[in-house]
């Protein structure tokens, strides 16, 4: 069954399991076992043993991020209990007068944050929910915010784990500078610049549509937190603390620069590499849980000799933040699992794939077009944004290799871009994604909720990159892609100004 068409059955099985029963550790389980069960030609006893081989290896490549989070649910705990977060809700009453300020207020924090997605997502879920379940802001909406400048600005700052983790997927022997391919991508990478202009246009204009605006509506009504978090909801109550904002600033600036030191540390800065090529050859998950442990450190130095906290308060967080990272930390294995299944190791789902690409590429001018949707159904299909363009990054040197020179360069840079951006949308909207399931996490919101509100808004946004891309592809030209495609946003937003009626008109 490897690298054949029933290598997408897994993804397609937990997908709509997931959609219809609401359930995603069910629908993951048995998505993944139906691929152990393809794999093993039917073989029961062995399907079991292969399930849990593949999530041993998977947990084990990815200790460093279970770490991570496991730190950062720690901090975040020690945090709330300080009471910094209440005195920061304090002061956000004081300065951010409604809900748009609230939420502008969060995607500049988004922003701000490009270091990571994993980070991006449990910080600013961390210190914006008391703000904005204040204004009684959907949680839904919350993710959608966190999960719109999670990947999207990673995905074009020169200065991060995602510019790195492209940077080292060229092959070899490729010859081509990872990290100067992943620069020239940046201004046509058509699905990360039109999520942010978006997302800034759901905020100011307030038109939200399809589901998400049923879900914002309700909210106002009644504010609902979701079953699943309301006891971390109580627990966020049990404050003993008298920390002050600045309690709340520094752990997070430690954090965010001993996070960006780890990387060059890890990319060989003290061996004489410079910063471009230290931030490339970095380890980023490794630099993550360098950077929170030492932040963990900080903040015990920072809290118990000054009172902020008791000893006894303090030992507590270690259980209550691992508690509350465990749902995260469960999907998370899982969704590696299913990834892991789909793998070349396995049923190969990405060569199979590939073939199909290399097959059909006698139409040069349809390529960007072409791995813009492949990317975006592989990175829904295996919740991988890395792997995705990890595996057809490869593909679209080997394809356009045979180019004339001139013709190959400039093809190059929009079809790497086009795979960069189906990787982010396809990884946005997918359920099992990891960044999806870390801004659902952050924003203590219902994981299938939150994708089902994010969906109809990245079928927008896609569907104008489309455009871009055929533009792209016929003219050969990045820029005037670039320009049609925000002109079909422009249009949309113009669009819903006119046909949806504001909250207040309501």
């Amino acid at each position: 069954m490897e690298m054949t068409a029933w290598s997408v059955l897994p993804p397609i099985i937990t997908i709509v399991l997931a959609l219809v029963t609401k359930e995603v550790y069910f629908s993951l389980i048995i998505g993944i076992f139906s691929g152990a069960m393809l794999f093993t030609g039917g073989n029961f006893f062995q399907s079991i043993m292969t399930f849990f081989e593949i999530m041993a290896n998977k947990v084990g490549d990815n200790v460093n991020i279970l770490a991570f989070l496991v730190i950062l649910g720690i901090l975040v705990a020690a945090i709330t209990r300080s009471g910094a977060t209440r005195a920061y809700g304090e002061w956000a009453r004081q300065v951010i007068s409604g809900k748009k300020s609230a939420l502008g207020l969060t995607a500049f924090l988004g922003i701000l944050i490009f270091i990571d997605d994993y980070f991006n997502c449990l910080t600013v879920g961390t210190v914006m929910r008391p703000v904005t379940d204040k204004f009684k802001i959907a949680r839904a909406k919350l993710a959608y915010i966190i999960d719109s400048t999670a990947a999207p600005i990673c995905i074009i700052a020169p200065v991060s784990s995602w510019a790195a983790a492209v940077s080292s997927s060229l092959p070899e022997d490729s010859l081509i500078d990872g990290f100067a391919l992943f620069l020239q991508t940046i201004p046509f990478n058509l699905y990360a610049l039109l999520t942010m202009t978006f997302m800034a246009f759901i905020i100011v204009s307030e038109r939200d549509f399809s589901t998400m605006r049923k879900t914002v509506e309700e909210n106002k009504k009644e504010f609902k937190i979701p079953d699943e978090y309301k006891d971390a909801a109580r627990t966020e109550l049990e404050i003993n603390g008298n920390g002050k904002i600045i309690d709340l600033v520094l752990p997070l600036l430690v954090l965010i620069f001993v996070c960006v030191y780890g990387m060059l540390y890890t990319g060989g800065i003290h061996e004489g590499k410079s910063v471009a090529d230290a931030f490339a050859d970095c380890d980023a998950s490794q630099a993550l849980v360098f950077g929170s442990f030492i932040a963990l450190i900080f903040i015990s130095v920072l809290y118990l000799p000054r009172k902020i906290i008791t000893f006894s308060d303090y030992c507590e967080c270690y259980s209550q933040g691992f508690k509350a990272m465990v749902p995260a930390i469960f999907i998370l294995c899982l969704a590696w699992t299913l990834s892991g299944v789909c793998s070349g190791d396995y049923l190969n789902l990405g060569g199979y794939v590939g073939e199909i690409v290399q097959s059909n590429t006698s139409l040069v001018m349809f390529l960007p077009v072409v791995f813009f949707l492949v990317s975006i159904c592989l990175a829904f299909a295996t919740g991988t944004s890395w792997g995705t363009f990890g595996i057809l990054i490869p593909i679209s040197i080997s394809i356009l290799i045979s180019l004339p020179v001139e013709e190959a360069a400039n093809l190059l840079v929009i079809c790497v871009a086009a795979i960069l951006s189906g990787s982010v949308g396809g990884d946005h909207a997918s359920p099992i994604s990891d960044t999806t399931i870390l801004a659902s996490a952050g924003a203590q919101c219902n994981h299938l909720e939150h994708v089902s509100t994010q969906v109809p808004y990245v079928i927008t946004v896609s569907a104008c990159c489309v455009v871009g891309f055929l533009v792209d592809g016929f003219t050969q030209n990045g820029w005037l892609g670039l320009i049609v495609s925000f002109a079909c946003l422009g249009g949309v937003m113009m669009f819903l100004k006119m046909k949806v009626a504001p909250p207040d008109e309501n």
